[in-house]
């Protein structure tokens, strides 16, 4: 199901992925069975909100807290659990 044409979907993290701080740097992260990627705040944000919300859900919510255009946040949102999505790091439910 792509993420173009389901506002109602439900992304989370993939199985063996999990979201933390990095002790050392103190930057967010995504651990996963292959390795680490750093993200930035943007991306943890989003993914911060990976938790059982629908699609819709988080932009409503980072729209509210950052007063932003839902429209464009959305386009924002869109294109990073789809690159996210196609790393294999989440999943889409």
């Amino acid at each position: 199901m792509p993420i173009e044409s389901a506002d109602a979907v439900q992304p989370r993290l993939a199985k063996g992925v999990r979201l933390q701080t990095d002790s050392a740097t103190g930057k967010s992260v995504l651990l996963f069975p292959e390795g680490i990627v750093e993200l930035n705040e943007t991306a943890q944000e989003i993914l911060s909100r990976c938790n059982g919300r629908t699609f819709n859900e988080i932009v409503r919510a980072l729209a509210e807290e950052y007063d932003s255009d839902v429209a464009a946040l959305a386009a924002d949102v869109r294109e990073t659990l789809s690159d996210l999505r196609r790393r294999k790091l989440i999943e889409l439910i």
